[in-house]
């Protein structure tokens, strides 16, 4: 059965959103289903950045649906998205830098200390920080001192923890925007590993991206937005660069919105 005949996990149907007079989406379609890396490409001003904030909640949509296992659902806020199961690393990750990597991780989602001290606003540090450590673990993510602040680490364990503290309270949908924008050579490899482990959790990836051979190596299909609307859906291994970026600047004509 293939990606196309199976119920998405999460999906947009015809949805059009407008800032003023400025059409952002214009009808644009999208799907992911359950375990898979989806990339979301186009060009700047395609509207990938408002198709992912519609998706989380951030924007309502002023016409088409979003669905979850086939049900229609409305996001009022990213609360609502976040109830779905659906988080979002957005490219500034959003970390408090002040904070160790187990406080970012329980960032708005604290464990209080038991008894009274909980009931006066005392957190749990320590369950705070077997859990968060555990979690870094079972993802693969190297974090050199647990300890230390987030100031203190490198662009890549950042990255790490923003995914981990993304997939610890998602269970259907995870985006990443622009992962390993700014990374190093190594810090890059070990985002992508991370992405593949999400994945094998079962967990959906939608990847933002504008590097061509990372979403080639990791992603299974390819979903290309141009002017507001989705022009072309590749699966993985049947589609090159040039295809991709043909799709994306309009010089190949993959799909005229007839998938539904």
């Amino acid at each position: 059965m293939t990606a196309g005949e199976r119920t998405p996990l999460l999906e947009a149907r015809g949805v059009v959103k407008s800032f003023g007079r400025v059409r952002a989406l214009r009808g644009a379609n999208f799907a992911v289903h359950a375990g898979e890396v989806v990339a979301l490409v186009g060009d700047n001003g395609a509207g990938k950045s408002t198709l992912v904030k519609t998706l989380a909640g951030v924007h309502h949509p002023d016409d088409g649906q979003l669905l979850v296992d086939g049900r229609a659902v409305a996001f009022h806020s990213p609360v609502d998205a976040r109830e779905h199961g659906i988080e979002v690393v957005y490219q500034d990750l959003a970390l408090a830098a002040e904070l160790q990597p187990a406080a970012n991780l329980y960032l708005g989602r604290e464990i209080m200390r038991r008894g009274l001290l909980g009931k006066l606003g005392f957190l749990d540090d320590r369950e705070m920080k077997k859990r968060g450590d555990g979690a870094f673990h079972d993802l693969g993510v190297r974090i050199q001192d647990t300890n230390a602040s987030v100031a203190a680490m490198s662009g890549g364990q950042r990255q790490g923890v923003a995914v981990a503290r993304a997939v610890m309270w998602a269970n259907r949908v995870v985006f990443m925007d622009e992962p390993t924008a700014a990374l190093g050579v190594v810090q890059t490899r070990n985002v992508l590993d991370l992405i593949k482990r999400v994945r094998e959790r079962g967990i959906a990836v939608v990847l933002i991206s504008h590097n061509m051979p990372e979403v080639l190596e990791v992603a299974d299909r390819v979903e290309v937005l141009r002017l507001g609307r989705r022009v072309a859906r590749f699966e993985r291994g049947n589609v090159t660069m040039e295809e991709i970026v043909g799709a994306m600047t309009g010089a190949i004509e993959h799909e005229k919105e007839k998938d539904a």
